[in-house]
């Protein structure tokens, strides 16, 4: 055994020390993936236009329900996370609130920088009253 390799033992033998993101939504849009993937190469060599499209809107749904997933907490931000959030059946907790510098988030609207103005929108629509009553 050479010195690098024994750098990395651990509880792990031969892990890295870093999570690489192995999660429910990485894997299962994968697999998704895969089968478009698999139906429209089936299709180029059948020279068959449906199943190419077929495939195609295979992968589309498989990039849909990666993010969907991602979104409910079964993908990882982006980065380094604590060795308690390895684990791929471990739920992000910070999944709600969305990811600082996540794209996936950003486009759900999550994971942003409140701003004063939106601060302020939402100050006012706590203080509303509600229907059929004036505040205060």
């Amino acid at each position: 055994m050479s010195a690098h390799q024994g750098a990395h033992q651990g509880p792990h033998q031969g892990a890295h020390q870093y999570d690489e993101g192995h999660t429910v939504a990485g894997w299962t849009g994968f697999g998704i993936a895969t089968v478009g993937t698999t139906v429209a190469g089936v299709g180029v060599c059948a020279v068959s236009a449906l199943l190419i499209g077929a495939g195609l809107g295979i992968v589309a749904v498989s990039a849909l329900v990666t993010w969907a997933l991602h979104l409910t907490g079964w993908g990882k931000p982006p980065g380094r996370r604590d060795r308690e959030q390895w684990a791929m059946r471990v739920r992000d907790p910070s999944a709600r609130a969305g990811h600082a510098g996540c794209v996936g988030c950003r486009l759900a609207g999550r994971g942003r920088d409140r701003g004063p103005a939106v601060e302020a929108r939402a100050a006012v629509a706590r203080e509303s009253a509600p229907v059929g009553e004036t505040p205060g």
